[in-house]
């Protein structure tokens, strides 16, 4: 099992110039934080004794690896809890945060006022790549045939992934978001 504190964050933030958003902050990819869920600790093999620690290791996480300048696209199960709780957690976090809605993104995270964004899907170009983000993994995605990418959440790492598709949630990518760079590198090593 993966100890997150000892989770290095080098990797994530090495290219900080290839990058950068028109902010000059990287951007980030994530899901499944599902933070103020006791249900995640049944679900998941999440090394956590407590959903407070669960909680606070992944805050800590976060910003250990994103900077304040940063952009974060959560693709989706972000947390449970009351409008404050959904906020106080988003104003701990780092970055600029857009949201891809999840099965369990409630009417209270959906309101929450410190999303720069929420949809359910939404296509972008990073790195000359063009990626198709959703909280659920799909079976064919637009521009597949042109070598687009799928980035999920949702399955918690244990979805065998098709070409071009990765997972991005915390459960595969210890406990942290991860960047574009970071994902073409492990499917270059893989």
């Amino acid at each position: 099992m993966v100890d997150p504190k000892k989770a290095p964050a080098t990797e994530l933030r090495s290219d900080r110039r290839s990058l950068a958003t028109a902010s000059g902050g990287m951007i980030f990819f994530t899901s499944d934080t599902h933070f103020n869920d006791p249900r995640i600790l049944r679900l998941g093999p999440r090394p956590f004794s407590s959903l407070a620690g669960h909680d606070q290791a992944l805050i800590e996480l976060w910003n250990e690896t994103v900077a304040p300048s940063d952009e974060v696209w959560h693709l989706g199960d972000f947390a449970k809890g009351s409008a404050e709780t959904v906020s106080s957690l988003l104003s701990c976090l780092h970055g600029t945060k857009h949201l891809i809605i999840g099965n369990n993104d409630g009417v209270v995270t959906l309101g929450a006022s410190a999303w720069a964004s929420v949809q359910h899907y939404k296509e972008l170009t990073v790195e000359g790549s063009f990626l198709v983000l959703c909280h659920y993994p799909f079976r064919t995605w637009n521009q597949i045939g042109k070598k687009s990418i799928n980035l999920h959440g949702h399955s918690h790492g244990r979805l065998k992934p098709m070409t071009r598709q990765h997972d991005v949630g915390v459960d595969a990518w210890d406990f942290r978001p991860v960047t574009f760079a970071a994902i073409q590198a492990r499917r270059r090593r893989g």
